[in-house]
């Protein structure tokens, strides 16, 4: 009779921070996060010897909870390690979002981690050797079964992240690493399978193969499914997309984000010739609704979460007029009182007459009359700092018009989102707002002339003038394509978060008008 088994591999990516079932924003129960997680890996590992539970990056930012965590708690261990820890993961891997605090608290949390951090392209600038941990894992199973776990990291970091947090690091590219560290694996270490976990997604259509990014790499799933051979199962994020099928015969998953979905995969195995060898692959996405949370991380991020919700019911100001926003469309369409107030924080901290700022995504709802930092925390989601560059007038041309691109007509000649900011991952962040000069862009031209006009003072702006202009650093640094950035020169940099930033404006003005520049508006 020939032997058979199966192994399960659960896996999370993009958590962002999420530990318990909640909405910050509303104080709601939401079906996400590791504490239900954590429920489902107990379960499945009762059932079954042969389990697998991987991270695939994006785990150390993203909730109020990780933000108040930095804040007033950053000498303590490392709340989303000290649970992946409890839920005792075989390995997780570095992500974008993972930098976004600096190398040395990635460093602390690495080192603080009861599992090991994979990504076989995260290099030491000198050496050329992993800086954090290991390229691979070797797991050993029940009846003998060995299973190899590579990881690798979007390689596009250098274009989002602060100098500063990525110093002494280089990023190869992460398809050719892969393809590098696969061929290793099979040879030298002859496992019976190689789950690949990419924290990266795809730049194609997964049926059509069309081409649907213009980055050249920071997704490169589709060409890793095409191009390397020996992958059993190759495990995806970064792009907060829910996945779940098959790439040129390579099964292939992505769970969104925060733990809304979690990712199963099943793996037949029967024994033949003393070998082990697959004969099916099964993927799915599983949800967590009418999940209990675990009680131990329950209470373990109890004290935490009492003390992050009286951080946030924390009243800053107030607000004099209408900062509310209804339609998030109009908002990038005309100017509007919410997003002049963070231009001017912007302008206020960095001296500059010039500020660029976007409406992060499309569920901030602005600010009422009483503003809390629950209410900022959950408009102003990323620890955002700030750069003023040096900007020639053709810059900013040419980045108004890539901020232009967001848009598009639709058959009755109404403005709408162009559908690549849509799918296959919304990036309403990488539309641009501008204060300090007068602009206006025209949808019914083509990409590249939709610029009308363009003034400073009231004088029409000339390719060679220049200007002081305050933007984050994600978008001073290329992050969106905005290829104009990079490498301009930089007058000053804001080493504050914009929250806190915003925190330190109402300090200084309690009570702030809503006030509407005016300055752009975009036509059909």
């Amino acid at each position: 009779m020939t032997e058979k088994t199966s192994i399960t591999i659960l896996f999370t990516s993009d958590i962002h921070g999420s530990v318990l079932p909640i909405h910050y924003g509303t104080n709601e129960y939401t079906p996400v996060g590791l504490a239900a997680y954590a429920t489902i890996v107990e379960q499945t590992r009762a059932k079954n010897k042969n389990v697998i539970v991987l991270d695939n990056g994006d785990l150390i930012q993203g909730t109020p909870l990780i933000t108040h965590y930095m804040k007033e708690h950053a000498n303590e261990k490392h709340p989303m390690i000290e649970t992946m820890n409890k839920i005792n993961i075989d390995a997780s891997v570095i992500g974008n979002h993972e930098f976004n605090y600096g190398k040395d608290v990635l460093t602390k949390a690495v080192q603080e981690s009861n599992f090991p951090w994979l990504s076989a392209n995260t290099l030491n600038e000198e050496t050329k050797e992993p800086f954090f941990g290991t390229p691979y894992k070797i797991k050993h199973l029940e009846n003998g079964i060995k299973v190899a776990i590579i990881g690798v990291t979007t390689d596009y970091i250098p274009n989002w992240e602060s100098p500063e947090h990525i110093k002494g690091i280089a990023f190869s590219n992460a398809r050719d690493a892969l393809q590098t560290w696969v061929d290793f694996v099979r040879e030298h270490e002859q496992p019976n399978l190689v789950i690949a976990s990419y924290h990266g997604g795809f730049e194609r259509d997964l049926e059509t193969g069309e081409q649907t990014e213009r980055k050249s790499s920071e997704n490169q799933g589709y060409a890793m499914c095409e191009t390397i051979e020996g992958i059993d199962v190759l495990l995806t994020g970064h792009q907060h997309r829910k996945i779940t099928g098959e790439v040129h015969g390579v099964p292939v998953l992505q769970p969104g984000k925060n733990g809304e979905r979690y990712g199963k995969v099943t793996i037949d195995l029967e024994k033949e010739h003393n070998s082990w060898r697959k004969t099916s692959v099964t993927t799915e996405l599983c949800s967590l609704n009418d999940v209990s949370p675990r009680e131990d991380i329950v209470s373990y991020i109890q004290p935490l979460e009492e003390s992050t919700q009286e951080w946030l019911d924390q009243p800053l100001g107030h607000i004099k007029g209408d900062m509310t926003i209804d339609n998030p469309l109009d908002v990038r369409k005309k100017a509007h009182p919410f997003i002049s107030f963070i231009q001017h924080v912007q302008m206020e901290a960095s001296g500059a007459p010039i500020s660029v700022t976007s409406l992060l995504n499309n569920e901030s709802t602005g600010f009422d009359s009483v503003v809390t930092m629950r209410d900022v925390v959950s408009n102003y989601m990323y620890p955002n700092t700030l750069a003023v560059l040096e900007l020639s007038g053709k810059d900013i041309r040419e980045a108004i018009e890539q901020s232009a691109c967001y848009f598009i007509l639709d058959d009755e000649g109404n403005i709408t989102v162009n559908p690549e900011y849509i799918e296959p991952k919304p990036q309403h962040y990488n539309y641009d707002m501008w204060e300090g000069i007068d602009y206006t862009i025209r949808v019914s031209k083509p990409f590249g002339e939709r610029l009308e006009t363009l003034t400073y003072n009231g004088a029409p702006i000339q390719d060679e003038d220049t200007f002081e202009v305050v933007l984050n650093n994600y978008r001073a640094s290329g992050g969106g394509e905005f290829d104009m950035f990079p490498g301009k020169p930089i007058i000053k940099e804001i080493q504050q978060d914009t929250v806190e930033l915003i925190h330190a404006y109402f300090e200084r003005f309690p009570t702030v008008e809503a006030r509407t520049p005016h300055n752009f508006i975009v036509k059909p």
